[in-house]
């Protein structure tokens, strides 16, 4: 079994059961599987529980460290622009998608509709945003900054 038909079985896994969408994620590291993952949006009534977070978060534990750049990810569809966040806070280097952000919106996903937002191609958002308290938190941030044992990440 290829590493992305895992991903898919972790997929039907999630839609079995009722978890959220069609979407399931493998992480790979010395050609292992050492993390897998579906959907589970709608199990945990929670927006952030897409596959790769998941994966991405049980590798983490079980490699006990936040960077795995030495690890591969395989998942069923195109990153969402959350997960692709993930990917790079993680330092993946490498990932394999099976189905693109248009054939997610195809079936009902907002994929594209947020990338389009990020790249300034949707004149209406409805996300409200404004900036408050900035010289309140940039102390918060200067205090960090200053701490002589933090782990930068």
């Amino acid at each position: 079994m290829t590493f992305m038909q895992e991903a898919i079985k972790e997929a039907q896994k999630g839609i079995q059961r009722n978890h959220g969408g069609p979407f399931g994620a493998v992480i790979v590291k010395n050609n292992k599987v050492i993390a897998k993952a579906h959907n589970e949006v709608v199990k945990q009534n929670d927006p952030t529980c897409h596959a790769e977070m998941l994966a991405i978060k049980n590798a983490c534990k079980k490699l006990k460290r936040f960077n795995i750049s030495d690890c591969i990810l395989y998942t069923t569809c195109e990153p969402c622009p959350m997960c692709l966040a993930a990917i790079y806070w993680a330092r993946i280097k490498k990932y394999y998608y099976g189905c693109k952000k248009q054939d997610a919106e195809d079936i009902g996903f907002i994929d594209k509709y947020i990338y389009d937002i990020i790249k300034n191609k949707k004149k209406k958002d409805h996300l409200e945003k404004k900036n408050i308290e900035r010289s309140a938190c940039l102390k918060v941030f200067k205090e960090w900054y200053n701490k002589y044992d933090k782990v930068q990440y």
